[in-house]
């Protein structure tokens, strides 16, 4: 999948798809994953990270909205990828659908000691 590809599938699913869409056109690393993962599996894994997150004060955007999102999607199965600012200071996790034709979710989080 090209940059262009994917910034054209955001559509503010979240509020964390705006900055993700910056990071990507900004020339922020990304990658899309081979294979898939159900999308309450990907819930219950958000919903863990998001307990961790809160209780360290790490700051994130939209994972509550995106653990609410995957929820609804059940055993569907759902690709993931990840964009970074060129700093590194944020990554962006991204939910797609099985063929990857759009973005379902995203979320970010700052990454410590950058």
């Amino acid at each position: 999948m090209n940059r262009a590809a994917l910034a054209g599938m955001f559509n503010g699913q979240t509020t964390a798809c705006e900055p993700a869409k910056a990071a990507l056109l900004g020339g922020g690393d990304f990658v899309i994953w081979d294979g898939t993962v159900p999308g309450q599996q990907l819930a219950r894994i958000y919903a863990a990270r998001h307990r961790r997150a809160r209780r360290r004060g790490a700051e994130t955007l939209a994972l509550s909205t995106t653990v609410d999102i995957l929820t609804q999607y059940g055993t569907a199965p759902l690709r993931i990828g990840c964009i970074f600012t060129r700093d590194r200071t944020w990554a962006f996790m991204l939910f797609l659908a099985e063929d990857a034709s759009i973005v379902l979710a995203c979320t970010g989080v700052r990454q410590a000691d950058q």
